[in-house]
């Protein structure tokens, strides 16, 4: 299946036109997102986490500590809901009321579950760390044993999801558009500068190719 079927969980109510269901286009913009936020609740408090996340497939890998309320959560069986949006630019329009921004954000839901194995757990730091920065990994100290057992690795299985685009200039009210206030957009982009070396850095040691030449 290509596209995640409309229930009353995922669908968008408000500007459905700005909705895509289909696998692409959410998967897309997963992949592009530095950081999700990872949304529970517990005894009628909701609580948002941030944390780094990768896509496998249809799953969903999360990096946590072992201490979070959000393993406590996890491993009681509970469903979770995670969000990543990007911001592509500051909508400036006639009227204040119509000011936006175009975005592209994801919406998802599941419920995930612990990896425990350390095999699994590996691949999964693998996944996590080359997805970050490709190359780092045969290049760096692996996770030691007591690191291992530090970090919770959630698998969560991409049960339903839903992406919310907006693109395009100010949609101003008709009688506006003869105004002589400016309108438009102010792009927004993210960009990585020159790589800085810590100052600790033993002396003759150059900066990686992969580090010198990352792009996103």
């Amino acid at each position: 299946m290509s596209h995640f079927i409309k229930t009353t969980r995922n669908r968008v109510k408000r500007l459905p036109e700005r909705a895509a269901y289909d696998h692409e286009t959410i998967y897309k913009i997963l992949d592009e997102a530095l950081i999700c936020h990872v949304g529970i609740a517990q005894d009628n408090q909701p609580f948002v986490i941030p944390t780094i996340h990768v896509r496998r497939g249809d799953t969903l890998l999360l990096h946590g500590a072992t201490t979070s309320r959000l393993l406590q959560h996890i491993q009681a069986g509970n469903p979770i809901c995670v969000t990543v949006t990007l911001i592509d630019g500051l909508v400036v329009a006639r009227g204040v009321f119509h000011n936006s921004m175009n975005y592209r954000s994801v919406v998802l839901f599941g419920v995930g579950h612990i990896l425990d194995d350390p095999d699994a757990k590996n691949r999964a730091l693998h996944a996590l760390t080359e997805r970050l920065m490709p190359g780092r990994w045969d290049d760096a100290r692996l996770p030691s044993k007591k690191e291992l057992k530090a970090t919770t690795i959630i698998e969560l299985p991409i049960e339903s999801a839903t992406a919310k685009i907006r693109a395009g200039g100010p949609k101003d009210d008709a009688e506006d558009y003869e105004r002589e206030w400016w309108a438009g957009v102010i792009p927004l982009e993210q960009k990585f500068l020159a790589p800085q070396s810590d100052p600790k850095l033993r002396s003759g040691i150059p900066v990686p190719s992969y580090v010198k030449n990352f792009k996103r």
